[in-house]
Order: structure tokens, then sequence, then C-alpha cells
């Protein structure tokens, strides 16, 4: 396995990221997709930028309103044009993250239908391109429950529509990420490491809080609520012989991004037995 961290931990300070990043001995990186596209017109310069720092891109974020059909031609046009970026910054990986806000009543089979066709679409424009697609269950979005990602899995095509498991938006949805990793393990391409914070966290539980700040929904890994699962999880993608990305992510930092990413680094490594 190869291990990249995303840098949405540093918003949108694309430079910052990759410095601190690289000086915890991070060597790739997945970073918001509106960041890396402001380089489209000078992919040099991107790439000597990732080469200063010692990276290598993983993924880009893509995917969009699916079940919505008037966008149907924009999405595909839209990912075909993060993938063509992907290509020149040499990375084959793009995640399809499904759109929101959710409706209350969740995501109808008519519309997990037309959300699977525009996903087929633009996944063979990318697989054309040399590029993987894989879908993202997202909390929030049209396809956040088992039902409509096992609807969405049985609808694509599995030669062009792959599966990026998160394991905590899995978790979080109600699913048991280790189940549905091992339902679908022909199709993961690129997984998402990240931990659940542990519910009432305060500064006394939960050190790494300074004060009475809100926790947020996900925290450094090893500090939550699925640390036996993450080593669960790893110890099954070892099984399989996955030798595909896992990002380790965190949202948002509750002290800083370096301190953040530091704790992700050592639980990846002390806990995982993964090498960063």
């Amino acid at each position: 396995m190869k291990v990249s961290c995303h840098l949405i931990t540093w918003g949108e300070d694309l430079l910052k990221g990759l410095k601190e990043a690289s000086e915890l001995g991070y060597t790739a990186c997945e970073t918001f997709t509106h960041l890396a596209l402001a380089y489209e017109d000078d992919i040099e310069k991107f790439n000597a930028l990732l080469n200063r720092y010692g990276f290598q891109l993983s993924a880009l974020y893509g995917g969009g309103n699916f079940t919505d059909l008037s966008k149907r031609q924009h999405i595909i046009n839209r990912n075909e044009q993060v993938a063509k970026f992907l290509v020149a910054a040499g990375s084959d990986r793009i995640v399809f993250g499904p759109g929101g806000p959710r409706n209350k009543e969740g995501t109808s089979l008519e519309e997990l239908k037309i959300a699977a066709e525009t996903i087929n679409q633009a996944a063979k424009k990318c697989h054309e391109l040399g590029v993987k697609a894989c879908v993202h269950p997202h909390l929030g979005t049209e396809i956040e429950t088992e039902y409509e990602l096992d609807t969405i899995m049985e609808l694509t095509d599995p030669n062009y529509v792959f599966f990026c498991p998160d394991t905590a938006h899995l978790a979080r949805a109600g699913m048991d990420p280790l189940k549905v990793m091992k339902k679908y393990k022909d199709r993961i391409a690129y997984v998402h490491l990240k931990d659940i914070s542990p519910e009432g966290a305060d500064a006394e539980t939960f050190p790494i809080l300074e004060g009475n700040e809100q926790m947020p929904i996900f925290c450094e890994l090893g500090l939550g609520t699925l640390s036996k699962e993450l080593e669960d999880v790893v110890q099954f993608l070892r099984d399989i012989q996955y030798d595909g990305w896992v990002t380790v992510e965190i949202d948002k930092s509750t002290s800083t991004p370096y301190d953040s990413l530091e704790i992700c680094r050592d639980f990846a490594e002390k806990n995982l037995q993964l090498t960063i």
C-alpha cells in the first residue's frame, strides 16, 4: 500500500500544506480540486511545485449531483476535465463524490438509476484517459446509505466504476466499513482512512482540545471510535494484496494541521504498520 495525506486540513493554503506535510515525511497528497486546477494552464508549474516538496499527486475529487439528469453532460465534461489534469500530473485516480444536500426521504430508486447512468458515462470517459473513477459514499449527499451504495454498485459497470471506501463516512452512515469493503473488494481502487470523534469529548477526555470548542465529526487517526476498525481494515487490505493508495484524512484540526497530521502519521506507522 502507498500512503497519501489529504491537504484539506490546511484549507486553501496549498503551499503551507505541501511544506508542512513534507516536513512530516509524507510524499504523496490529495488536495482540493479547485486549488489544483488553478494550475490547469500551467501544469508544468504545478508539477514543479509537487517536485519541490517531493510529492506525488494521489488523486483529486470529482463527482457531482449525479441524480440531476439536467446536469449529466456538465458532470461528464467536468470529470473529464479533472481526469485530463490528473494524467498531466502523473495520477490515475479520481474520486466520484456525490452531490448534496441530501433529501430527507433519501434517494429513490429512479434517482439512483439516473445517477448510475451518469456515473457510468463519466467513468467511461475517465477510463479512456487511463484514470479510474472511484465512487465515494458521503454523509449528507445522494449516496449515503448502504442501500444507495449497493444500488449504485449494482447498476454501474465494474469495468469503469470503482469504489473509494471512506472508513468514517461508512461508519457514520450505519455501515460496517470492513463488511462493505469485503463485499466490494474487487472494486476498491482508492481508500480514505478517517476516524470519528468520540461523543461528549472535552479537554479532559480528549487532550488535543484546548478549551470548550466544539468537536468536529471526524478526528485524528487513533483518537476516535474507529481505532480497532482501522487496524482491521488495513489488515484486510493486506490480505487482498491491495497495492493502491490509502489517504489519511482529517477535515478539520482541533489544534493545528501540522499537529493533527503528525498524530495521524504516528498512528499509521505504529498501529497500522504503514510506511509513510
